[in-house]
């Protein structure tokens, strides 16, 4: 079970940071490298931050993963990867700032998508 603690840990905070990052992104106005500067930085101080943190959100989601594939089959591991997407799916719909919308063929992929994980993970049936 140690293991599918750091692998749960691994998603959700990637998920997280996939989350934060997408809010400090389309917070921040387009710009070039050469636009970054100083004040640039200073005005935008909320999203560099949260890029920032999501980044960071990433590093420690990496971390997770490492402890997550010392305890874990690679078979069972990995795809528990996949749970961020329904995840963040989740998430973009239904946080109010980001404004995306949920439609009946996302919800369905996003349904197959914790199908397969649980089919994946699931002990098979001994048979005597």
């Amino acid at each position: 079970m140690k293991g599918y603690g750091w692998g749960i840990g691994s998603v959700l905070l990637v998920t997280a940071a996939q989350l934060i990052l997408k809010w400090g992104m389309m917070n921040t106005p387009l710009m070039s490298l050469a636009d970054i500067n100083g004040q640039f930085l200073f005005n935008h101080l909320t999203q560099v931050i949260a890029v920032i943190c999501g980044l960071a959100g990433y590093a420690l989601s990496m971390l997770c993963w490492f402890f997550a594939l010392r305890y874990l089959p690679l078979n069972r591991a990995y795809p528990l990867l996949s749970l961020s997407y329904a995840l963040v799916y989740l998430g973009a719909v239904s946080l109010p700032w980001f404004s995306e919308s949920a439609t009946l063929l996302k919800t369905l992929g996003a349904g197959f998508i914790l199908l397969g994980i649980w089919l994946i993970n699931t002990k098979p049936i001994k048979r005597d």
